[in-house]
């Protein structure tokens, strides 16, 4: 395993698809922040950027956590080479949700001065 000092998805953007849930993350040039947009599901609509913590545990595989302005708190891990990911997700409200689906790239991101998709 390679020890990068940007991960692999700096700079690109993802679709994951969870059973009830998909979001679109899209994570800064240098991996440090990550912009989120919730399109279906119960938390449908929301949406803000977080600073993000990574590692990676595997080629191709990072553990990616960032806590919301709500108070949510997020973990992925991401399979950037199969296309797959687990996330541990506690909502503002306290519930727990294990989550268990697709990531899909939506692309690169244009600049970090740009507006990200949504």
């Amino acid at each position: 395993m390679t020890i990068l000092s940007t991960p692999a998805f700096a700079g690109r953007s993802f679709r994951v698809d969870y059973d009830g849930l998909s979001a679109h993350n899209t994570y800064a040039d240098d991996g440090k922040s990550v912009r989120y947009a919730i399109v279906s599901g119960p938390y449908s609509g929301a949406s803000g950027e977080s600073p993000c913590q990574w590692r990676q545990i595997a080629e191709g595989v990072y553990v990616i956590s960032w806590q919301e302005a709500n108070g949510a708190t997020v973990v992925h891990i991401d399979d950037f080479t199969d296309g797959r990911s687990q996330a541990f997700f506690t909502a503002a409200d306290l519930s727990f949700h294990r989550m268990r689906g697709a990531l899909i790239e939506l692309g690169p991101v244009r600049s970090t001065s740009e507006k990200h998709p949504a």
